[in-house]
């Protein structure tokens, strides 16, 4: 069995003191989301950490970059079609068949 190679710290130590601060303003509850923390609070644990982490990275501290995507996974193959049809008002069908 192979082994991976270890390749030291990941997260610098400023990038920890910055996800326990968050943490502990999380605890406190005066961490907030959002530019300028006009959101609203932040409950979840995960949140505090990308909070913390996020700030870290603005000072400039040793943290690995984002995820380049986050959201949908590149499907492959060809796109759905379909979907809503148009509507036709009545009026617009009305003249069609009297005209045959």
């Amino acid at each position: 069995m192979a082994t991976r190679k270890k390749s030291g710290r990941r997260y610098g130590k400023a990038a920890g003191k910055s996800v326990e601060r968050a943490m502990k303003k999380r605890k406190k509850g005066t961490l907030r989301r959002g530019r300028g923390g006009k959101g609203g609070k932040v409950k979840s644990r995960k949140q505090a950490i990308a909070i913390g982490l996020s700030e870290a990275r603005e000072k400039g501290a040793k943290v690995p970059s984002k995820r380049k995507s986050s959201g949908r996974r590149k499907t492959s193959g060809r796109k759905k079609t379909g979907g809503r049809k148009k509507r036709t008002s009545k009026r617009t069908s009305k003249r069609t068949s009297k005209r045959k």
